[in-house]
């Protein structure tokens, strides 16, 4: 289903909706006293009260103005819709952040036209920042965002949320050959590292273990400020899986070779 500027400007405003919906629900819980979940899995995969109200605040919206779209959260699975376009929701990409009392977490909304994600936002209400992409063009807030040119790994930032996401021996020695021709490598970040490298502070980022809704929303940011994101074997990253992002198309290139082999 193709979208015209119209309805991308509809959509777009409705995103806004969704992500001050979802920080209402989320301020009261964050830096407070709060219980913590264990989804179980083979990693510590915590839920708190503040991702499941902040899912159903956006799910409620959404199934008021548009009941004919489908629905992927986190929290509350697939509801699937009459139309092709569906909104895939994550109410807090970053939780173990969150947990911690840091502020590298976000809810990521997008919204997938049954083929891709054609808009995509991040939005960080503890720092007030709200990034913004539709494939064509990425912004924080009115400020155009662009990655920054950097097509020698030797030279690249590097970010990884964490090394325990890569859950085969051939995944992490992948990873393990990327970073170690990396300038710079940090762990951390989630959605955060993403936005910071449409914004021109990180230059690639590879991961593993991921959903749709981790990566979703973060794809046309990146792509409209200029930056390539795929999965592992160079296919689309919209189904989550093996993930590598880049600010340079040929850096991008550079690090898909090193990746490829363990697919």
């Amino acid at each position: 289903m193709s979208l015209n500027a119209v309805q991308i400007s509809e959509f777009r405003a409705f995103a806004d909706t969704l992500a001050d919906a979802a920080a209402d629900a989320i301020a009261p819980h964050f830096r407070a006293a709060l219980t913590v979940e264990d989804k179980g899995g083979r990693l510590y995969d915590p839920v708190t009260v503040a991702d499941k109200a902040a899912e159903h605040a956006m799910r409620e919206l959404i199934q008021e103005r548009y009941p004919e779209h489908g629905i992927l959260g986190e929290e509350h699975g697939e509801a699937r819709g009459s139309s092709p376009l569906t909104w895939v929701l994550d109410p807090i990409d970053g939780t173990r952040a969150f947990i911690t009392g840091l502020p590298l977490w976000g809810t990521l909304i997008a919204l997938n036209d049954g083929k891709r994600p054609v808009l995509g936002m991040m939005n960080q209400p503890y720092t007030g920042e709200r990034f913004i992409g539709t494939g064509d063009a990425a912004w924080l807030g009115e400020r155009r965002l662009h990655t920054r040119a950097c097509a020698d790994l030797g030279a690249a930032t590097l970010m990884c949320t964490t090394p325990d996401m890569f859950d085969t021996p051939a995944r992490k020695a992948a990873f393990e050959r990327v970073a170690g021709k990396a300038r710079l490598l940090r762990y951390g970040g989630d959605c955060y590292a993403y936005c910071m490298l449409a914004s021109g502070f990180v230059d690639v980022i590879v991961e593993a273990s991921l959903q749709p809704y981790d990566v979703q929303a973060l794809m046309p940011i990146i792509e409209g400020a200029g930056g390539v994101i795929t999965a592992w074997d160079g296919g689309t990253a919209q189904h989550g899986g093996c993930v590598v992002a880049c600010g340079d198309p040929a850096l991008h290139a550079q690090v898909l070779e090193l990746l490829r082999s363990a697919q």
